[in-house]
């Protein structure tokens, strides 16, 4: 007959228990952490000749990983895409000044809207703006 082992000896054969020697205790340690932890005490770590230099990371932005993302853009000059749609959105508005045919003034006026949708949708909420009206526009 083939007996299934019990529960309780599956479950010892897949934990790792290691007795700490200072408390003279029994706790767990997966298995990653036991390779480790035995290449530290055959010092495997000992001489690693500046190869795990520490990171510099401004103390501000450790715990902040918007700012973070913000700093790292910024420094390798790359806007986010909400300030893109609002530099076209600038430039289409200063278009739209000089046309006086009311088909470009149409078309112009939805591309601002559709443009306007997708910035507000991208950007912080402090940040948003509001559609243009044609009627406004041709009023004028």
């Amino acid at each position: 007959m083939n007996k299934k082992p019990s529960f309780e000896k599956e479950m010892q054969k897949r934990e790792i228990l290691m007795k700490d020697e200072q408390t003279n205790a029994w706790f767990y340690e997966d298995h990653i952490t036991a390779i480790v932890n035995r290449a530290r005490k055959e010092g495997a770590f000992d001489n690693l000749d500046g190869l795990g230099k520490p990171l510099q990371i401004d103390q501000d932005l450790a715990y902040n990983p918007e700012k973070r993302l913000h700093k790292v853009m910024k420094d390798n000059n790359v806007l986010p895409n909400w300030v893109k749609l609002g530099q076209e959105i600038d430039v289409l508005k200063e278009e739209l000044k000089s046309y006086t045919v009311e088909y470009n003034i149409k078309k112009t006026v939805e591309a601002i809207n559709q443009k306007v949708l997708q910035y507000n949708l991208t950007c912080p909420p402090t940040a948003q703006r509001m559609k243009v009206n044609l009627e406004d526009i041709l009023k004028k």
